[in-house]
């Protein structure tokens, strides 16, 4: 394998990032929810033939990595994701906490100044980009409106106008926890299925024009 050119993802720096599973059993935070983001990703036979088909590219997808961090909800929902991806195309995927790893991060600023996660950069073989995803589909963006819809107001103004008093601080925990309950409970829908299935699409899209 050749070595990357301009960027600090080297070869030697790729290798040491973690699979897929050495994450899952890092003590991360929401195990359950990686797991189950990776557990209901369907690839449809047709988005598989397609992803196979990519890889078989001269200059086809041969290696991922993934920049993130635990605690985000694109994050264990796109992990699981890019490692389906990864499966279909047969290349290994690696992943890197972005905290930990600033400088990989600066590479990948979306709009040139936010720390968006997860990054997902795919290499072929002899490490050269092919592209990146950044965050979340188009999709996702053009639905985002839902999960405020289903978390509603958690700041302590909007808590007390919800309670019609000032609340206490174990009001407040107890309404931002049902909050979070209440969008825990909204991801197992369509909707975040549907931003699953829209992220293969992106990635297959961005990789048909960058293996041309």
């Amino acid at each position: 394998m050749a070595q990357a050119t301009g960027s600090v993802i080297t070869v030697e720096r790729f290798a040491k990032g973690k699979t897929f599973q050495e994450y899952i059993d890092s003590g991360i935070r929401n195990r359950e929810l990686f797991e189950r983001n990776y557990r209901d990703t369907a690839v449809t036979a047709a988005q598989q033939a397609a992803l196979k088909a990519l890889a078989a590219r001269p200059r086809g997808p041969h290696h991922v990595a993934v920049i993130g961090e635990d605690w985000c909800p694109d994050v264990y929902r796109g992990l699981g994701v890019a490692q389906r991806i990864a499966e279909a195309m047969g290349a290994e995927l690696r992943m890197f906490e972005r905290d930990q790893n600033k400088d990989m991060m600066a590479e990948y600023l979306k709009d040139g100044e936010f720390e968006s996660i997860p990054v997902v950069i795919f290499y072929d073989r002899d490490h050269r980009e092919l592209g990146h995803f950044i965050e979340r589909p188009a999709l996702a963006n053009e639905q985002i409106h839902q999960t405020r819809d289903v978390l509603g107001d958690t700041s302590p103004e909007g808590i007390a106008r919800q309670l019609g008093h000032e609340p206490s601080e174990d009001e407040i925990k107890a309404a931002r926890a049902a909050a979070r309950d209440r969008y825990l409970e909204w991801q197992k829908g369509e909707t975040w299925a549907g931003w699953r299935v829209a992220t293969i699409d992106e990635v297959a899209a961005l990789l048909e024009q960058a293996t041309v």
